[in-house]
């Protein structure tokens, strides 16, 4: 399997505006911890799932649709199976620690750390921001005192108060229900910039779920999109993640 087919199996693995309102310092500061524990709690109320969705990846030479499977153990296990016309392309067991991966065209694996998959997304990616880019929260913790936050429109734009050298993140959060709508992730001097949206959430057993995840990432005059579609999510169900790494298959190099 492609490069791109194995990203598309990890992109869990990134308005109308109406004019901005800037507050005073410290009632900025009171807003923003009232977004953040609001959106903290809004993170949907699980200890199990089973989803499946559909991806379409396409970049400046192809467009491929996969089906994936996807199991979670809230906070401790992320499983993916990609299919296409239910002949199993590649399977991927995410813990904290370890990143197990083999896909069947090519034959290879990868077992390790989330190196390979930091490398293959140009930024850096751990099991938080993994599961947090799938469930519609922020892929960094939003901490008081260390960002501002302003109205724009129906959304809140939040954004830290000192960027790193080459790297800007900003994100745009629903008013009505502390969802994301938007999180930019950019670095100017190599022209690099990765967008994940969220068209639209639904509920399910009392929490906001996504409904669409749309993954703009650009490099100079390359650009990929990557559209994932869930199509049926169950939370709380008995599940299992069986994975085993067939014989015969050859390791990834990084």
């Amino acid at each position: 399997m492609n490069k791109a087919l194995i990203v598309a199996t990890f992109t869990f693995l990134l308005f109308s505006c109406k004019g901005t309102k800037t507050t005073t310092s410290n009632a900025e500061d009171l807003a923003l911890k009232n977004i953040v524990s609001s959106h903290d709690a809004a993170m949907p109320d699980f200890n199990t799932l089973a989803a499946r969705m559909y991806v379409v990846y396409e970049d400046d030479k192809k467009q491929q649709g996969i089906t994936v499977s996807l199991r979670m153990e809230k906070d401790k296990i992320i499983w993916m199976k990609a299919s296409i016309l239910g002949i199993t392309l590649a399977k991927a067991k995410i813990t904290p620690t370890r990143v197990s991966y083999y896909e069947t065209v090519g034959n290879t694996y990868f077992d390790g750390d989330f190196s390979l998959l930091s490398d293959w997304l140009g930024t850096e990616i751990d099991f938080k921001k993994a599961q947090a880019i799938l469930l519609g929260q922020s892929i960094f913790p939003i901490e008081n005192g260390q960002y501002t936050s302003n109205v724009q429109g129906d959304k809140y734009k939040l954004q830290p108060k000192t960027q790193p050298y080459n790297f800007i993140h900003s994100l745009l959060m629903l008013s009505n229900n502390f969802r994301i709508a938007s999180e930019t992730l950019s670095q100017p001097s190599d022209e690099r910039i990765l967008t994940i949206m969220y068209d639209d959430y639904q509920t399910i057993e009392g929490s906001l779920y996504p409904t669409q995840i749309n993954v703009m990432a650009s490099e100079k005059d390359s650009k990929t999109t990557i559209n994932l579609t869930y199509r049926k999510i169950e939370p709380n169900v008995s599940i299992n993640f069986p994975f085993t790494i067939p014989d015969g298959y050859s390791e990834i190099q990084l």
